[in-house]
C-alpha cells in the first residue's frame, strides 16, 4: 500500500522547501473561509493537526494558545519559525495524527486542513481529534472529498492508486468519516474547484467515537 505513514513523512520532508510556492496562494482563500466559521475566543487552546509550514496562521487570532503537529520535522521547523515571526504563543511537535500525544479533552479547537485525504487511516485520525477535543470544542476541516451521496466509481478508484501515492486520496467522503467518528456537522460549504474542496465545522455529538 502506497499511502503509509512512513511514505508520507518522507514525501512531505521532500516537499517542505517548495510547499509554500505550491500551496500558499492556491489555498489562501479556502483556508480563510474555513477558519472564519470558527467561534474564536481569547485564550482558547488550539491544535493544528498536519500543520505543515503554518499556512493557516495568518487567519488565526493571536490571542490563542497554539499547538501544531506534523509528521515531517522539516515542516515542524518551518511552522515554528512562522508562528514565532507572527507573534503566536505556539509549540510545534513532530507527531503522528493517528496517535496524538495529548490528554483527553485538552483543546477547544482542532484544525485538520488538507490532512484527511492523505492519512493512511483517516477514521483513526478523527477518533484522536474527538478524544483530544473538549466536549464543547470545535473541529475545523478543509479538504477534497468525493460527494457524500455516491461512492467513487471504478475509474476514480483506479486513478486513486496513482494520486494517493504521490499526493492525496480522491475517494474519501466527508460526512461518513465525521459521522463515524462521533461528530455532528454544523457547517458544510464548498470553497474551491466547484464542490471538490469543502470546509466543514463540526462538534462532538456526545456519543464517544469508537
Amino acid at each position: 500500500m502506497f499511502n503509509t505513514t512512513g511514505w508520507n513523512r518522507l514525501r512531505y520532508t521532500l516537499y517542505a522547501p517548495v510547499y509554500d510556492l505550491v500551496a500558499e496562494r492556491a489555498f489562501r482563500r479556502a483556508r480563510r473561509q474555513a477558519l472564519s466559521a470558527v467561534d474564536w475566543q481569547t485564550g482558547q487552546r488550539v491544535l493544528i493537526v498536519g500543520a505543515g509550514t503554518g499556512l493557516d496562521l495568518p487567519w488565526l487570532p493571536r490571542s490563542i494558545e497554539l499547538h501544531g503537529t506534523d509528521l515531517s520535522p522539516a515542516m515542524v521547523r518551518r511552522f515554528q519559525a512562522r508562528s514565532d515571526r507572527l507573534g503566536f504563543d505556539a509549540c510545534a511537535r513532530v507527531m503522528d495524527a493517528e496517535h496524538l500525544d495529548y490528554p483527553d479533552a485538552h483543546f477547544d479547537v482542532v484544525i485538520m486542513h488538507l490532512i484527511l485525504a492523505v492519512m493512511p487511516q483517516p477514521q483513526q485520525g478523527l477518533h484522536e481529534a474527538y478524544r483530544v477535543l473538549a466536549d464543547d470544542g470545535q473541529l475545523c476541516v478543509l479538504d477534497k472529498f468525493q460527494p457524500d451521496h455516491r461512492p467513487a466509481g471504478a475509474i476514480r478508484r483506479a486513478l486513486n492508486l496513482v494520486t494517493s501515492a504521490i499526493a492525496t486520496d480522491i475517494t474519501r467522503q466527508a460526512r461518513p468519516l465525521l459521522d463515524g467518528a462521533g461528530f455532528v456537522i454544523e457547517n458544510d460549504e464548498p470553497v474551491m474547484m466547484g464542490e471538490l474542496f469543502r470546509a466543514l465545522l463540526a462538534r462532538k455529538s456526545g456519543t464517544p467515537a469508537r
